[in-house]
């Protein structure tokens, strides 16, 4: 979810997302494809023993900030300049990927480890500003992850036993140094989830 400052791209779907009325959105910050890599690597006997799972691609890891929904495509733009605004004063988060969980047995994450009360004051300046723009959502406390894969809803056990393989994986800090407003096709199709930068930013706070 790399780009440049400021730089637009185009809704998830192309054309297809072009027509549609809503967009699923959520805001995010992306690990740098070195952090990636190091996930990856050490997730690679999992890839081969787990082929079955839905895995997200490692491109579309992101550390979920704030989950808006779907929401009218009109009302997307409004969001634009305030998050800019918001960048344009914060110094970048350092952060690191640490050993890894599960939601309910189904849901596969790595965990985040740095400097989280920044993480919590970002994330609670975006959500702030999500309200700011008269955008509902729900306001659900930060849980810091990265969601990996998700299991189908008969295996109770792949998620469990990768996690518990994790357990010891510590990657190297990063900088998060662009803020990310995404949106996905999530439920609009039979393939897998994909992501797509709607537009970011830079964190350029000195």
């Amino acid at each position: 979810m790399t780009q440049a400052h400021g730089q637009r791209t185009e809704p998830p779907g192309g054309d297809d997302r072009d027509r549609a009325a809503t967009v699923r959105v959520f805001i995010a910050l992306a690990p740098p494809d070195g952090a990636k890599d190091e996930l990856a690597r050490a997730l690679g006997p999992a890839y081969d023993a787990y082929p079955h799972l839905r895995w997200n691609r490692i491109e579309d890891w992101h550390v979920t900030l704030a989950f808006l929904g779907e929401l009218p495509v009109g009302t997307v733009p409004l969001l634009r300049p305030p998050l800019a605004g918001l960048a344009a004063f914060r110094r970048p988060v350092g952060l690191a990927l640490r050993g890894a969980g599960h939601f309910d047995e189904r849901v596969l994450w790595s965990g985040i480890e740095g400097d989280l009360d920044e993480l919590q004051r970002l994330a609670s300046d975006v959500r702030t500003v999500v309200r700011e723009c008269g955008v509902p959502f729900e306001d659900r406390p930060l849980r810091p992850h990265l969601t990996l894969a998700r299991a189908r809803r008969d295996d109770r056990s792949s998620v469990v036993d990768i996690a518990a393989g994790l357990a010891g994986f510590a990657g190297r800090r990063w900088p998060a140094e662009r803020l990310h407003l995404v949106g996905s096709d999530f439920g609009r199709g039979p393939g897998p989830i994909r992501y797509r930068d709607i537009e970011s930013w830079s964190f350029d706070g000195s």
